[in-house]
């Protein structure tokens, strides 16, 4: 098979979240376990660190890959899921998995598929262990599927695990109190592993704290070590003066992220990487500037407040529950700007209500769905929005509702693209490759 026949067979073979949600969940490790023991147990073969968490595993992840990079280590990286081609999930020093190991990982591992009938993400997950392997990594950056302690990558023993925060996402699946999910979350917990937690929250800290004392794990809070003393937010960037516990200086970030919730992401950041440093990893604090300065060129990450153009803006976020959009929005307000044009798209098992009654009522809005079975019809969506006040046209795709919005979007206008990690992917952004940034 060749690179989009071997795509195509693992679309359309394997049973894919995106495409089915949660039937396509295990509930047990028995196909990685199986399958990296098929392969004999590349997981074993790199170091690693482990990312979980509810909004914020994205950026931390490539965050942490971009500063491992600029110390000098070969860096591999494995997020999910991805925007425009399957091998942005695996990559090392930025560089996507070559497509002719993508085929011969799978031409070889076809009778394991026949025997196990693993999911989409568990072939992926082994597939990202196996290259990693291969290529002699000096670390990887694993990131979570959605959940922790029963998600496919949890058969890593990492350098330390990281969960930036709990909010309600996947109730279904994690549990319906933040309680619950933490204690999901924290399955990725391991035995004498140090654990960063991003955020501090009543609810989850007990769980995080009798996991940790349980495994004889060392806890490490990013809100008690690290505290924002003043930030600028500019379009393209975000400057951030931070002060750190026990340092007699203040620590001068500038990071190519410019959404203001990357200031809570780039504090479990920098915490991790105090603690890789407490662990021997040579890592300096000029490496550590230079990689969170240039995070997307180091990493290839898309969709984090991504500007595709300006006059009118059009940017592009992969927020997608009532977190990671009330985030959003605050940013969004921080910002001067004529009318909001909103590009919305969601999937029918997010809590959809929670998200519409967010979003404010004066912004023009534009329903829309993306190219999956999952995704909640434009018309179902246009009906919930005006239930919360909310007015706007459907549009059959992502691209058709963009060209609505530039149309009525004046040069001071903000055109906002979000609502779904799958309809972002769905943006042609050729048309934007001209445009005035």
């Amino acid at each position: 098979m060749n690179y989009p026949e071997t795509l195509q067979y693992l679309y359309t073979r394997l049973p894919l979240f995106s495409r089915i949600g949660a039937a396509a969940m295990k509930k047990d490790l028995h196909n990685t376990i199986a399958l990296c023991n098929h392969l004999d147990n590349p997981e074993r073969k790199f170091k690693s660190i482990h990312v979980a968490g509810t909004n914020g595993k994205g950026s931390v992840s490539h965050m942490l890959a971009a500063v491992l990079q600029q110390a000098g280590y070969k860096t591999g990286l494995y997020t999910s899921p991805h925007l425009h081609d399957f091998r942005e999930r695996i990559r090392i020093n930025g560089q996507m998995m070559p497509e002719h190991k993508v085929e011969d990982f799978v031409a070889g591992i076809i009778p394991e598929i026949d025997r196990l009938e693993p999911s989409f993400f568990e072939l992926t997950v082994a597939m990202a262990f196996q290259y990693f392997a291969d290529e002699q990594v000096d670390i990887a950056v694993i990131e979570t599927g959605l959940g922790g302690r029963l998600d496919s990558t949890n058969v890593i023993l990492p350098e330390v695990s990281v969960i930036t925060n709990i909010g309600f996402d996947h109730t279904d699946l994690l549990g319906d109190t933040l309680a619950k999910i933490a204690s999901e979350k924290a399955g990725i917990i391991k035995e004498n592993v140090p654990v960063v937690i991003g955020e501090r929250n009543a609810e989850t800290d007990p769980v995080f704290d009798a996991t940790a004392e349980e495994k004889n794990a060392a806890i490490f809070y990013a809100a008690d070590h690290f505290s924002v003393v003043e930030y600028i937010s500019a379009p393209t960037h975000l400057e951030v003066q931070l002060a750190e516990k026990d340092a007699t200086e203040p620590l001068h970030i500038q990071l190519d992220l410019p959404g203001m919730y990357q200031l809570k992401n780039v504090q479990t950041a920098l915490m991790a990487i105090r603690v890789l440093q407490q662990c021997g990893w040579k890592i300096s604090e000029g490496q550590i500037a230079s990689g969170l300065a240039q995070v997307q060129m180091l990493t290839g990450l898309m969709g984090r407040w991504e500007v595709l153009q300006t006059a009118p803006a059009v940017v592009l976020e992969v927020a997608h529950n009532a977190a990671g959009m009330q985030q959003v929005l605050h940013h969004v307000g921080q910002h001067p700007f004529g009318k909001l044009h909103f590009v919305l798209g969601m999937v029918k098992d997010k809590d959809i209500s929670a998200v519409l009654q967010l979003l404010p009522k004066d912004a023009a809005y534009y329903f829309t769905q993306a190219a999956i079975p999952r995704a909640l019809p434009a018309a179902e969506l246009q009906a919930k929005a005006a239930q919360n006040g909310l007015t706007g046209q459907e549009y059959p795709d992502v691209n058709a509702a963009i060209d609505a919005a530039l149309q009525a979007a004046s040069n001071n206008d903000l055109v906002l693209i979000c609502g779904s990690v799958f309809l972002v992917g769905e943006v042609d952004r050729e048309r934007f490759r001209s445009s005035p940034r």
